[in-house]
């Protein structure tokens, strides 16, 4: 890829026009730039792709969700129809598992409406093959476009695309970070010339003594209200799974992918997944100011243990020549344990609920709300 390349073009002549743009609009443009965006036009996932999502690693992970949407249906007092809604399905690999799993309860399979929230023209495409015997089922660009009634609410790998705003300390405050054109005319992260007003007062307690240098990062409210509102409402609840952090900190986790290695998020914009950590402290905060109750967040590990994993390995190796069965424990491995390739530590799962749903499964006490 050369310093030519289409967005690139168009981000340098966008801050040579109007000046250098925050961090969270060159986010956004790196993703869902109409023409030129990582998301608007390109298969991103599996070995041939960028990256690889817990549904591609094993159909366990879906079939669990899919139990889980189960037990949320019982908790609610069974609804006719319950809306069953994915945001940023990827190939509908995780909806079809998920699917598969729910189809030994014929009442709820049959109350099922299923809406996939997807912007990508070729994964939509991909996911109306995966999903092609599935009933009941529409997609839509946008959550709010979903038709109301009781929904459970499945979001893996979502919220860490979401742009965010990032702030330096510096000794006059905190500035907003840019994205700037060095003297060579090559994109460089830049600090905006003025502190932000008043930002110390909305800093969660740790980041408040952060040192010189240090870097916050935050998203606004708007996705995990919209989510926390509509359980809240019309009852259900929203499952949260993402790699992140417990508490709300300094850090600057910024970062890209491509093909399966780091990469310099400066580079190659429009070519890269540009990602950042997801604070789930804030998203659980978020949804319990508006009124909803916050589940977790806990590690990925123990919710998916919780769940039964380890029984369904078991149950899938007792029907699996040996070499299978060695494919089976490795994804088990990935996806509940730690260290280097291990998912079960790094990514959190944090649910949301109508206030009166205070025992969800995968959440071992209803006490268990986040960091102490």
């Amino acid at each position: 890829m050369t310093e030519s390349s289409p967005l690139q073009i168009e981000l340098r002549r966008l801050i040579k026009s109007s000046g250098p743009m925050p961090v969270w609009r060159y986010m956004e443009l790196c993703l869902t730039h109409p023409e030129f965006g990582y998301y608007v036009s390109r298969d991103p996932l599996g070995r041939e792709g960028d990256f690889t999502t817990a549904p591609e690693v094993s159909q366990m992970f879906g079939e669990l969700l899919g139990l889980w949407t189960a037990s949320v249906w019982k908790a609610i007092g069974s609804p006719p129809v319950l809306r069953l809604i994915e945001l940023g399905p990827g190939r509908g690999t995780m909806m079809a598992d998920a699917l598969r799993a729910l189809r030994v309860l014929p009442p709820l399979y049959q109350a099922l409406s299923i809406h996939l929230v997807e912007i990508n023209p070729v994964l939509r495409e991909k996911q109306k093959a995966t999903l092609s015997s599935a009933r009941n089922i529409a997609w839509h660009d946008n959550i709010d476009d979903v038709p109301d009634g009781p929904a459970v609410i499945l979001a893996n790998e979502y919220f860490d695309v979401l742009p965010i705003h990032q702030a330096v300390r510096r000794q006059t405050g905190w500035h907003e970070r840019t994205v700037d054109l060095d003297d060579a005319g090559k994109l460089a992260f830049g600090i905006a010339a003025d502190p932000i007003p008043r930002f110390e007062v909305l800093l969660p307690p740790l980041v408040r003594a952060a040192p010189v240098g240090a870097v916050f990062e935050w998203r606004p409210d708007t996705e995990i209200m919209k989510l926390a509102s509509r359980v809240r409402d019309q009852d259900g609840a929203a499952l949260i799974i993402d790699y992140g952090h417990l508490r709300s900190d300094a850090g600057d986790t910024f970062q890209a992918i491509a093909r399966h290695n780091f990469t310099d998020p400066l580079k190659d914009p429009g070519q890269a997944d540009v990602t950042a950590h997801v604070d789930f402290q804030a998203l659980a905060r978020a949804a319990e100011d508006i009124g909803a109750l916050a589940h977790g967040p806990v590690p990925q590990g123990d919710f998916l243990k919780r769940l039964g994993i380890e029984t369904r390995a078991a149950t899938l190796m007792a029907k699996a020549s040996h070499k299978v069965s060695e494919d089976i424990l490795a994804a088990l491995k990935r996806l509940v344990g730690g260290g280097r390739g291990g998912m079960g530590s790094m990514f959190k799962v944090l649910a949301v609920s109508e206030p009166n749903l205070t025992l969800l499964a995968g959440f071992a006490d209803p006490q268990e709300s986040g960091p102490p």
